[in-house]
């Protein structure tokens, strides 16, 4: 009878298995973007060129100080096209050319490129090799036509070249260098067969050369001596006057060519602005028949007559910002002011030949967390009435671009977050019923206007703007985009730190800036110049508090470039942005040490180092002191002396006469790498934060290994001096490549390893105990990447069961610097197809999760590479036990798996870092990368074992179920009735 019910109930199972999904771990299409975004951004703008023409569309060509070309459009400032040209081809300057060309100068004046305006495609590039190096000029003639007699001129090198615009072509190259001239200017009058250049030797002679458009030959040559010499640059007023400031700032020297002669007159800048002072400069401003002058006072406007005699025409503040000056008509000029007022900006355009009188004035809210104007370009516009309007492009302090026209911001990008210089994360508030711990819920006004739109909408009412409003709001609402943290721990704020000194917070659901504060601290000021922001670090955690209080971030920076410089501190509240703490140290912070210790508030405890490598504890209280001091005898810190070659130990000495938390350190131990043989490249050490699930590894025929696992491990790489530079710099036989595993408590030397003909870069990832670095092989010619793992000898002795019963081991003993320690390694090395611009490792909560390594490619990508790969101990023939553990052949190669990108299709352009943050699910990695663009996703190393993935069909599920619980039913009734019928024959 069982038998017959079997066989009743197997095709139903059967069935019903037929309906249960399959897992799937293939990434489709429609899911890229679910778990992930990208960002593009272009950077600080340095320079814009509109190019507003009646037939085309109306665009800005900027670049930017991330090495940036792009393409904007001017309605919504959206990217038509961008190219990011890499650290080492800085753009020096850009044009348009024929009305369709793009004209480029970078890399110190050494490449000349042209790209398509539609498209951004290139066009051709020149390259223009000179004698010395020199500043780079650029001029591209203003009715330039299509013949190739029209050509581009470029000073470089020492050399004048002349580029056909065409094609590229040097049509011919003048060699200052045998002059002795350093030239100042390049200057194209109208419909002129000369080029003029203008420039100085020795500080001490204005020269002036005429130059044949044509053949380059030098048709004329000016001299005059300048005895007090030259500050700054040689700016042109017209095209034969030119005003120069002497060596001392104070006297203004106005240039003058008249019948080929020149002429020099002198006037005291005192004699023009009272109370004038030696930081005195004259500004690039363009304009015809006036310069301008910056003084710390004002900014004057100063005319030059017909006779050569000095007007001041009009006198501003000198926090002004000015821009260049704009051509309207034949002879017309003008050009923009900007003064920032209470969360206010002032524009006003004023016309060259009527300085008096405001050609457009208007007033503009501005949001304060941008800072001041750093920039203004303009740009003019025929409106409906034939007078001129204007809109202007503008560079804030925070290094965001906003279009203004008609007293309005059309549209503002934030492009601060192309230099991002550190990350790290914060917990979204408690969720909590009827509560918005972090006051982010809408007003019931808000509310209900959600509610209408979306009626309008389903009702099919909704304007086209609407529809957006009520996308937005979806948006706003779906599961991912809460401000609220969830049990998973996908939902979470990434705060980062800019450049420009701004704090952002961004969602990790869709990318979102939550808030974004400009930092008070990091400003220029009088009691800070220069400031520069260095690290960001976790200040406050709440968890026993998470309802009460917010987590909190601090910011570190310098007020200065040199590492004396004082420091610059702030506590910034990571749910509002707003400044809780805003500290002005007097001492200078060189390295940044995060303890693992907090106190009562559990706010965490962080030493500061100075230069003069004393300790400064904060938060300054008396319980952080008392904790520290009761754990001081086990705080170690070790500082990297790389162009001295040395590694040096710290120790906590005694208290110093500073205040009550200022600790002496004492030298503990150096290691001096000679100087004539090895050259430090390198360091890298553990995350502080970074889970070992466990330190024992079971191998092949159950056999284990007990790894070495300590926080106070340095990767440190070295290379001979000759190759320190870049790759081919030194032969195969003079490249050596040195590798050292250091205790950083007391000094010794775990392994050291040494690979002959081999140099850097080198980039490396320490995790657990093992590490992988990348490097580049110059006798293979080809990039490697090696692996040392190192193991614990000591505890080897566990594997006697006996000692295990009678307990007689060591396994719960902790790892100590303090002991000499009984290691072994691994090691292994393979060849990699790509270069790398970043590396990094998966980490996951409890560490039980298989690792992942995240290389950032070349090509601005990240690959995600199976630990197992690059594990030392494969072999060509792996045994059947060996297999079974998980082990692969062994290849020469690491494999470039395409599914195996994280970034998808997508580019990080610029990247620069990958960041990973463990979420609460164990299965899974949050991985952030950065450079100028943004890209985020969620990873899962060995595949969601502990969630269902985000696809998964639950209503397919319920009615499996349903399913199975009546053909349960029915089964047992038909086996019941079976039952009956048998029993009464």
């Amino acid at each position: 009878m069982p038998k017959m019910k079997m066989m009743m109930i197997l095709p139903v199972l059967m069935l019903l298995l037929l309906l249960v999904p399959t897992p799937s771990f293939s990434l489709f299409e429609d899911q890229v973007g679910f778990m992930d975004w990208h960002q593009r951004y272009i950077g600080k703008v340095k320079d814009a060129v509109f190019h507003t023409q009646k037939a085309a569309r109306k665009r800005v060509v900027v670049s930017t100080h991330e090495n940036v070309i792009a393409s904007l459009d001017l309605r919504r400032g959206d990217i038509f096209w961008r190219h990011v040209l890499g650290p080492n081809d800085v753009v020096d300057n850009i044009d348009i050319a024929l009305g369709k060309y793009v004209i480029t100068l970078s890399s110190e004046g050494s490449i000349l490129r042209a790209w398509n305006l539609p498209d951004g495609q290139m066009v051709w590039e020149s390259l223009l090799p000179g004698t010395k190096s020199s500043k780079s000029l650029l001029v591209v003639p203003a009715n330039l036509k299509v013949d190739l007699d029209s050509p581009i001129f470029v000073y470089s090198g020492s050399c004048l070249h002349a580029i056909s615009s065409i094609d590229g072509e040097l049509l011919w190259k003048t060699d200052f260098a045998t002059h002795g001239i350093d030239v100042h200017q390049l200057i194209l009058p109208s419909a002129s067969a000369v080029v003029h250049a203008v420039g100085v030797t020795d500080l001490s002679h204005f020269h002036t050369y005429e130059v044949g458009v044509m053949s380059g030959e030098i048709l004329k040559h000016t001299t005059a001596s300048f005895p007090g010499g030259v500050y700054g640059e040689i700016l042109p007023v017209s095209n034969d006057r030119f005003v120069a400031l002497d060596a001392s700032r104070s006297v203004l020297v106005i240039i003058s060519i008249q019948n080929g002669k020149t002429h020099l007159q002198q006037t005291h800048v005192s004699d023009l602005i009272h109370g004038s002072s030696r930081d005195t400069v004259i500004l690039p401003s363009k304009l015809s028949g006036i310069f301008t002058v910056s003084t710390d006072t004002c900014i004057a406007f100063i005319k030059v007559t017909d006779e050569g005699k000095l007007h001041v025409m009009e006198k501003v503040d000198n926090k002004v910002v000015v821009s260049d000056a704009l051509s309207l008509s034949e002879g017309e000029q003008a050009f923009a002011l900007v003064q920032h007022g209470d969360s206010k900006i002032h524009l006003s355009v004023r016309l060259v030949h009527d300085m008096s009188s405001n050609h457009l004035k208007e007033t503009v809210e501005m949001d304060h967390n941008r800072g001041f104007v750093h920039k203004i370009f303009i740009n003019s516009y025929v409106r409906t009435d034939r007078s001129n309007g204007f809109r202007a492009l503008i560079v804030m302090e925070d290094h965001s671009l906003l279009l203004l026209q008609q007293g309005e911001i059309v549209w503002s990008r934030e492009d601060g977050l192309a230099s991002i210089i550190d990350v790290t994360t914060a917990e979204l508030p408690v969720e909590k019923i009827g509560v918005s711990v972090a006051k982010v819920e809408h007003s019931l006004f808000e509310w209900l206007k959600g509610h209408v739109l979306k009626l309008k909408g389903t009702l099919m009412l909704a304007t086209p703007d609407e529809l957006v409003e009520i996308q937005k709001i979806r948006l706003r609402s779906s599961e991912k985009s809460k401000m609220t943290r969830d049990h998973n721990g996908f939902r979470r704020l990434l705060v980062v730190l800019t450049k420009a000194g701004k704090l952002f917070a961004l969602h990790t659901g869709d990318g979102r800036v939550v808030w974004s504060s400009l930092l008070q601290s990091l400003r220029s000021s009088e009691q800070c110049s220069q400031p520069t922001g260095l690290k960001l670090h976790q200040w406050q955690i709440p968890h026993h508090h998470a309802l009460d209080n917010n987590p909190s971030v601090l910011v570190v920076g310098r007020c200065g470039s040199s590492l004396s410089s004082a420091t610059a501190m702030s506590i910034v509240d990571a749910h509002t942005g707003k400044e809780v703490q805003n500290m002005v140290p007097t001492h200078s912070t060189v390295q940044v040490i995060y303890l693992p210790f907090t106190d009562s508030t559990e706010q965490q405890l962080h030493l500061l180092i100075d230069a003069d490598n004393r300790a400064h504890l904060y938060p300054k209280t008396p319980e952080a002191a008392e904790i520290f001091q009761r754990e001081s005898a086990n705080v170690y810190w070790y500082s990297v002396e790389t162009e001295a070659g040395i590694l040096r130990g710290y120790g906590v000495k005694t208290k110093c006469n500073l205040d009550e938390y200022c600790f002496e350190a004492r030298n503990l131990w150096s290691v001096v790498f000679p100087s004539e043989s090895e050259k430090i490249i390198a360091t890298v050490t553990r995350k502080a934060n970074e889970v070992v699930h466990t330190q024992a590894k079971v191998i092949a025929d159950e056999d284990v290994m007990y790894k070495y696992v300590s926080k106070n491990m340095l990767f440190v790489a070295t290379v001979s001096p000759k190759a320190s530079g870049p790759i081919g710099s030194a032969t195969p036989d003079e490249a050596v490549l040195a590798v050292h595993l250091v205790d950083t408590v007391t000094g010794r030397i775990l392994h050291r390893m040494t690979h002959l003909g081999s140099q850097g870069p080198v980039h490396a990832v320490l995790s657990e105990n093992w590490v992988v670095y990348h490097y580049f092989n110059l006798r293979a010619h080809r990039y490697e990447m090696s692996v040392i793992e190192i193991y614990d000898q000591s505890r080897a002795e566990n594997k006697d069961v006996l000692k295990l019963i009678v307990g007689k081991h060591n396994l719960t003993t902790p790892v100590s610097s303090y002991s000499r320690p009984e290691v072994m390694t691994k090691s292994q090395s393979y060849f990699f197809t790509h270069s790398v611009k970043a590396i990094s490792v998966t980490s996951t909560a409890k560490g039980i999760t298989s690792k992942h390594l995240l290389i950032g490619t070349v090509g601005d990508q990240v690959l995600a590479l199976d630990k197992r790969f690059v594990d030392p101990r494969r072999s060509l023939n792996p045994t059947q036990a060996e297999k079974e553990e998980g082990l692969l052949p062994l290849t020469d190669a690491l494999p470039i798996i395409p599914q195996s990108y994280v970034t998808h299709a997508f580019k990080v352009e610029g990247l620069r870092g990958i960041e990973t943050v463990p979420a609460k699910l164990e299965s899974t990695t949050l991985v952030f990368a950065y450079g100028v663009d943004l890209f985020y996703t969620r990873l899962a190393p060995s595949r969601t074992y502990d969630s269902l993935t985000e696809d998964f069909n639950y209503a397919l599920l319920l009615l499996t179920i349903v399913a199975l619980v009546v053909a349960i039913f029915v089964t047992w009734v038909l086996s019941e009735r079976k039952d009956l019928q048998d029993k009464w024959r």
